[in-house]
């Protein structure tokens, strides 16, 4: 069996009283891509942290690509690449300059290095400014200049904490094919922290969805669209508003888990299976609603998402 890349298990990690992770599980695959989500404060980039050996944890055990951070914190970062939230480049030196610099921290060659920066400086378009200050970059710029340095090395387990913050689309697309790219082609182990669900959905094996320091579910999107809104879902809409006799007849339908009304026109029903969709077709039609839609469809990341953060809010209060 495959050794896993970063395992969590009962890890808790205080700090002025405040638990920014409490019995946190948690298991990475060779070659996968997972997704850290929640809110602010749910302990990403604790977990982060944690896991390159920056800060230790009150209690529980991690493993980092086998070792142990707290006792072989550089030997986990020198295989690991990281990307904050802030880019933490160094302004007064220029983009070539601060790969460089980074790339002797990491013991690369200078031939290497000056190869690998160059292949990244162009992959993210930085090549007619490589000579320029880093303090004169856009947003936008430093983002990409630090992303080539998480990757300068060609790290093992990679770390992006909101990869795509202050990217305009063409370069937060080009983000995406990245990440696409380690996990197909170069069997890379990417943690992505994000609080852009579409950005989830589309590049996740696996999401983990936290709050406030606890782990709410981790699985596929398959898998927790099974645990959390088990069934098909449906839109419906009406031509005019039906009847409230058609609500009640459709609820009575053997299969039908529960219907909400969107508004007057729109219903969003839940089944156990498509076959019972036809069934309430008949219901409505002998209730003489007139019906333009139906538009079976799974529920969402973004669905998933809202519906464990209300439960977990209402179970907190």
């Amino acid at each position: 069996m495959t050794q896993p890349m970063l395992t969590f298990q009962h890890v808790t990690h205080r700090y002025n009283g405040h638990a920014a992770l409490q019995d946190f599980e948690l298991s990475t695959a060779a070659g996968e891509v997972l997704g850290l989500l929640g809110p602010n404060g749910a302990g990403k980039t604790t977990s982060v942290r944690l896991a390159n050996g920056l800060i230790n944890p009150s209690s529980g055990s991690i493993r980092t690509l086998g070792l142990d951070p707290i006792a072989q914190g550089d030997q986990i970062r020198a295989q690991t690449g990281v990307l904050t939230e802030t880019p933490a480049l160094y302004e007064r030196l220029t983009a070539r300059q601060n790969l460089a610099f980074f790339g002797q921290l990491m013991g690369m060659s200078a031939e290497g290095c000056r190869q690998r920066s160059q292949e990244l400086l162009s992959y993210f378009d930085l090549t007619e400014r490589a000579d320029d200050r880093a303090g004169t970059y856009s947003k936008g710029m430093k983002q990409r200049l630090a992303l080539a340095r998480a990757l300068l090395h060609r790290p093992r387990l990679l770390f992006l904490d909101e990869p795509t913050s202050g990217l305009d689309p063409e370069a937060a697309a080009q983000v995406h094919e990245l990440i696409a790219t380690l996990r197909d082609t170069q069997d890379q182990t990417v943690l992505l922290c994000t609080h852009n669900l579409f950005e989830a959905q589309r590049l996740c094996d696996r999401l983990a969805i936290m709050n406030r320091g606890k782990l709410l579910a981790m699985g596929s999107l398959d898998e927790l669209r099974r645990e959390v809104m088990p069934g098909l879902w449906a839109e419906l809409r009406f031509y005019q508003p039906p009847e409230p006799a058609a609500l009640a007849a459709v609820r009575a339908v053997s299969g039908v888990m529960q219907v909400e009304e969107l508004d007057a026109q729109t219903w969003r029903l839940q089944a156990q299976e498509e076959a019972v969709l036809p069934q309430v077709v008949a219901a409505l039609t002998a209730q003489a609603a007139q019906i333009t839609a139906l538009r079976p469809n799974q529920a969402s990341l973004e669905d998933i998402y809202f519906k464990l953060q209300s439960a977990h809010t209402e179970g907190a209060s």
